[in-house]
């Protein structure tokens, strides 16, 4: 299973509206307005099901690089899935960090900013397609179907790159479509770990996931899935993290307050409002599937 980031059609990555989830045989894709958002105002995810819609699409490969398979005896344990997801708080936070450098550069997401022999797009598409996410091949066939880069791309874009890129033009346009490919990296990654997430819950207590499954009863799951305080743990340590990473260093005592290079809440924002709902619908689809 090769998971891929999907190259956004536009110059501008599409404002998501709203969704279904409809049958389980359908695949993750959304319906995106044809404007770039105009505001940069934070917009939570619901993880309700009555306010999403999933329609059915093709898999469009893009660009790649080389599978690894997991060793299931030793990788895929709740408790290795647990230090992995840990290990990517960091690549998660580094890469926005390092993203924060350069300005919102809006020419890098202009189709018309530069020309590419053979190519018709942004630089960052350019960049994108070039690029491919790194997964296993180890979990059941259903996962290749279960796939929302496009509403990562539009979260990161609409949602989250304005509220840490300082508006402006340092004409850093390369640096900046590099970065932001590997910010989608890091959170494409996170959010379909899902996948390996939902199998070993699954493995570890089928019973309790079989009777949901067999009634495709998205609300059960999800309800079985979703753990509170673990996910307030989770926001309060990334937040510690943000801190301790992205604090802004200076020799100059006379300054009594702390400087950060993106506000340590927007990390715990963006995991408490996207990351984690995300990750469990990506759980929950994979086990609506798990027993075909």
């Amino acid at each position: 299973m090769d998971l891929r980031l999907s190259v956004p059609s536009r110059v501008y990555a599409p404002a998501f509206t709203h969704a279904k989830f409809g049958s389980h045989t359908q695949r993750f894709t959304l319906s995106f307005s044809q404007e770039k958002r105009k505001s940069s105002g934070w917009a939570p995810i619901s993880t309700s099901y009555s306010d999403l819609q999933i329609t059915r699409v093709s898999t469009s490969p893009t660009f790649g690089v080389e599978n690894k398979r997991l060793d299931l005896s030793k990788n895929l344990t709740l408790d290795s899935i647990r230090h992995s997801l840990i290990r990517q708080e960091d690549s998660i936070i580094f890469n926005l960090l390092e993203r924060a450098q350069y300005c919102y550069n809006d020419p890098t997401y202009d189709a018309n900013a530069f020309t590419m022999p053979g190519f018709s797009g942004s630089l960052i598409e350019f960049i994108l397609r070039e690029t491919e996410i790194l997964h296993a091949k180890v979990l059941h066939p259903a996962a290749q179907s279960i796939n929302i880069n496009k509403l990562i791309w539009s979260m990161y874009y609409d949602s989250l790159l304005p509220r840490f890129a300082a508006k402006g033009d340092d004409g850093n346009y390369g640096s900046t479509a590099v970065c932001d490919t590997m910010c989608l990296q890091a959170l494409s990654k996170r959010i379909h770990y899902g996948k390996f997430v939902a199998e070993a819950k699954f493995r570890g207590s089928p019973e309790l996931y079989e009777v949901a499954i067999r009634a495709q009863d998205q609300e059960q799951l999800m309800n079985l899935l979703t753990f509170e305080s673990v996910e307030t743990a989770v926001q309060r340590r990334v937040e510690q993290k943000a801190k301790a990473y992205g604090l802004e260093v200076s020799l100059d005592t006379t300054k009594a307050d702390s400087t950060y290079k993106i506000q340590p809440s927007l990390i715990a924002n963006l995991y408490g409002d996207w990351i984690m709902p995300l990750t469990k619908m990506v759980q929950v689809e994979y086990l609506l599937r798990r027993l075909d």
